[in-house]
This record gives structure tokens, C-alpha cells and sequence, in this order.
């Protein structure tokens, strides 16, 4: 990268600086629990509105895995989910009811979190439907991978989006809360995937899974983006620009070996599908605040009815993260 392009990148960091800044107005604490995290503690940031079924198992989940303490912005839940986020003795809460999508679809927020609570921690950045598995997750604690990350010199790690689904009707099996989503949405897709290089970041831009053949079939580019860097050793001048897909720096985008080698990455299990979804995809259409004015909940809501299937013969059953390397959708790379 050349010196105007350097000082370009230099600028725009500081653009999202100043626009967290200013949204820092916007949160209103109501459990501050920060004063209990230790020097070496794995954080967890999410923003959530109305989440309150799903919380139990995510918060579960991820202390299993070895989150030491959760960053949570609540953008006006009227479910409960506040109030039991409230009661959780690791988890520290604000709350707001400003534009979600004015806010940069959360990014402001949690960059300003982030900023204040998360230099020189590994912070792990996801929705609440998101679940990150790795090489070894089934013997190895977060921990094990942050330390292994450390001591290579790695400040990111690379996750793809996987979305998983149910066979048969999405709504023939009722999510109950508390319960583990995979439990339903056990299938996915293992090999209609696309990627580039994104020139201004330098992050790959991964298309394709169960949404780009289902619900973009006719416009595939219009899929969601399923690239992430939900991993990253924090340091407070760091800021996400555009969710978890892109960081600046730039060098943080770089989980991935352009030389033709193997880095070490995981994927994001993505709960989204199950029967919670079908109101859920027409209630955000409506509110339209997220990504082009909810262009892509209003592709949901049109086609996705309680009895749509998005199960096909080529749909593979989620069997662990050995499967997914030998799929090729996560590496162990120089991790053994």
C-alpha cells in the first residue's frame, strides 16, 4: 500500500473513531460490571433487540468455550431480554433506543465499547445467533486458541458465516428457549461458495450457502456477505467499519494466506433459521433498520412461510469440526 493510501486508511480509522465518539450518548448503562474482569480475560461484545429465547444457550455456550464476561447492547428489547441480561453476574449492560441503522448497524456502539473496556484483551464479537467453532473446540478452550494466537504474533482470526437450517419445514419444530438451536438446524451447505478479494480492506468477500440458493437465487451478488473477523487481540485505536466483516487496520482483515499456504480459521455457526425466524424476518422488514433499509429481511419475509423447506439433496449434516475441515470450510492451518 502506498503512502496517500496508507494515510487514506489512517483518516477513515479516525472517521469511525469520531463516529463512535459521538454515539457514546446514545448508551445508558444499566449493570456495570466491569470493575470484576481480570487483566487476562476473554470479552464478549453483542448488540441485541428482543432476543429473549435464544440469550440461555448463547450466554451458555460461550462460557463453556471460555468467555470471561459479556459486553451487551440492548437496542430496546420489550421481551424480558433486558431484564435477564440484567440479572447475569457476568454480563455488563447498556441499553438504547436510538437507530440501529443510523448507529452503523451497531458498529458505533461496540467500537466505543470496545475502546473504553477491550484494549489488550481478546474480544470475540458476534450476534446472538452466531456460534464460533474452531480446530480442536471440542477439546480445546478459547483460551488454548488465544494463547496459540499470542505466541504466532496473530491479532485476528477468520470465521465464515455457515448457516445452518432444518429439514422440512422451518416451523415444523418450535424453538424452546434455552435450547441448543443445533439440536433443529443440523444441516447446511458444504460447496456452493464464492469469494474475491476486497481491494479497499484486503478481506476476502465470501457469497453463497443456504441463503444465496434459496432467497438470492435470481441476484446470487445481492447474498449476504458471509466473511468475519469475530476474534481479535483489542487494542483501542482498532474499529470495526462495516459489522464484523472489515477492521481497520487493514492488517487485521488479513486471516487468510494469499501465498497459497493455510491459516488457521473457524466458522460461525448461524442459528438463524429456525421457526423464531418467520416473524422475525417480517417484523425487521417493516422496521427497516437494518442493511438497505432491511432490503434483505423483505427477501426473507416474501419467502419464508412456516412450511418452507430449505433442506435439498445436496445439504450436509453438521457432524463436527473435523467434517469441516475435511469440507474445507475451516483450517487448522499451523495450529497441531
Amino acid at each position: 500500500m502506498g503512502l496517500i493510501s496508507s494515510y487514506r486508511m489512517r483518516l477513515r480509522r479516525r472517521y469511525w473513531r469520531i463516529r463512535a465518539l459521538r454515539r457514546r450518548r446514545q448508551l445508558t448503562v444499566v449493570r456495570d460490571r466491569t470493575g470484576r474482569i481480570r487483566r487476562d480475560a476473554i470479552l464478549s461484545f453483542t448488540t441485541m433487540r428482543n432476543e429473549r429465547p435464544r440469550i440461555p444457550y448463547f450466554l451458555d455456550y460461550y462460557r463453556r468455550l471460555g468467555v470471561d464476561h459479556f459486553f451487551v447492547v440492548d437496542n430496546g428489547s420489550e421481551d424480558g431480554s433486558l431484564e435477564y441480561l440484567m440479572a447475569q453476574e457476568d454480563v455488563s449492560v447498556w441499553t438504547t433506543r436510538a437507530s440501529y441503522s443510523a448507529a452503523s448497524y451497531g458498529v458505533d456502539w461496540l467500537n466505543w465499547l470496545q475502546r473504553q473496556h477491550a484494549h489488550r484483551h481478546w474480544c470475540l464479537t458476534v450476534d446472538v445467533d452466531e456460534f464460533l467453532v474452531y480446530p480442536f473446540c471440542d477439546t480445546r478452550p478459547l483460551r488454548a486458541l488465544t494463547d496459540w494466537l499470542d505466541a504466532s504474533s496473530i491479532r485476528s482470526f477468520g470465521a465464515m458465516l455457515l448457516d445452518m437450517y432444518p429439514k422440512g419445514p422451518i416451523g415444523a419444530q418450535p424453538y424452546t428457549e434455552g435450547q441448543d438451536p443445533f439440536e433443529i438446524a443440523t444441516w447446511f451447505d458444504s460447496g456452493n461458495y464464492v469469494h474475491e478479494r476486497n481491494s479497499l480492506y484486503g478481506n476476502l468477500w465470501i457469497q453463497g450457502g443456504v441463503r444465496a440458493r434459496t432467497f438470492f437465487a435470481d441476484d446470487p451478488w445481492r447474498a449476504p456477505a458471509l466473511n468475519k473477523v469475530p476474534l481479535v487481540k483489542w487494542h483501542r485505536d482498532f474499529v470495526y467499519v462495516s459489522s464484523t466483516h472489515a477492521l481497520l487496520p487493514r492488517g487485521l482483515n488479513l486471516t487468510y494466506d494469499a501465498s497459497g499456504g493455510e491459516k488457521t480459521t473457524g466458522v460461525l455457526m448461524h442459528a438463524k433459521f429456525l421457526s423464531l425466524f418467520v416473524d422475525r424476518a417480517v417484523e425487521e422488514s417493516k422496521r427497516a433498520e437494518h442493511f438497505r433499509a432491511g432490503d434483505e429481511y423483505k427477501v426473507y419475509a416474501e419467502g419464508l412461510e412456516r412450511d418452507a423447506n430449505l433442506w435439498c439433496k445436496w445439504s450436509e449434516r453438521y457432524i463436527n469440526w473435523r467434517q469441516l475441515e475435511i469440507l474445507g470450510l475451516i483450517s487448522k492451518g499451523n495450529w497441531a
